[in-house]
């Protein structure tokens, strides 16, 4: 199985290339692969192809129900948020980007297209609107946000290169108390202020 690369220490030029489209089914077989990987981390809610040395436009994502995106297009935004992140390929590392809360993305794999939201009223993957359930509202938003990270990374677009356009890196010890940051333990995965984030981080949780 193969290991996320981590570009603290490996500079490997796949993570910074747009990579390149595949058919439907090497586009599957490669998500399986991705599961896989991601599923033995435990640390992680998202992971595309080039994290792991592919060079293909395939990424997983797995918050609410598990998501795969082969050749995935956003073809419409809206909400600008700022939103802290951080990413398995730099560990322990992360910083607060600029992301949409809603969000329309085609992946080849699918005839619809995938709504995906941090509002209360969203759009299902059948283009209905239906409204979420206020403890589902920030899985709908970390869901989003994953989305966008991961087809980041299919364009060669890292953390670093979000980074460059806003502000400098936020070390996990110099976090600001109100700082939205996404905490994971198992299958759960919260999305807090870090002062209370910060209560569960000796409780078996992990911060992404």
């Amino acid at each position: 199985m193969k290991n996320i690369i981590n570009c603290l220490v490996d500079h490997n030029p796949v993570i910074t290339k747009k990579l390149k489209e595949v058919s439907i089914e090497e586009g599957r077989t490669i998500a399986t692969e991705l599961f896989q990987i991601l599923n033995k981390r435990q640390d992680g809610i998202g992971l595309a192809a080039n994290q792991v040395g592919i060079d293909a436009q395939v990424a997983v994502v797995n918050v609410r129900e598990p998501v795969v995106l082969i050749n995935p297009k956003i073809i419409d935004k809206s909400d600008e948020i700022s939103y802290y992140e951080g990413c398995l390929s730099f560990p322990k590392h992360g910083i607060r980007t600029k992301r949409y809360k809603n969000i329309i993305v085609k992946s080849a794999d699918v005839d619809c297209q995938y709504y995906f939201s941090g509002a209360e009223s969203a759009k299902n993957a059948k283009g209905t609107w239906e409204t979420a359930k206020k403890h589902d509202t920030e899985q709908r938003l970390l869901e989003a946000i994953c989305v966008q990270h991961e087809i980041d990374h299919l364009n060669g677009i890292t953390i670093h290169d979000r980074e460059k356009k806003l502000e400098p890196t936020v070390s996990v010890d110099k976090i600001g108390r109100n700082q939205l940051v996404t905490i994971k333990k198992g299958d759960a995965v919260k999305v807090l202020k870090y002062k209370k984030a910060h209560n569960l981080l000796n409780q078996g949780w992990v911060m992404e």
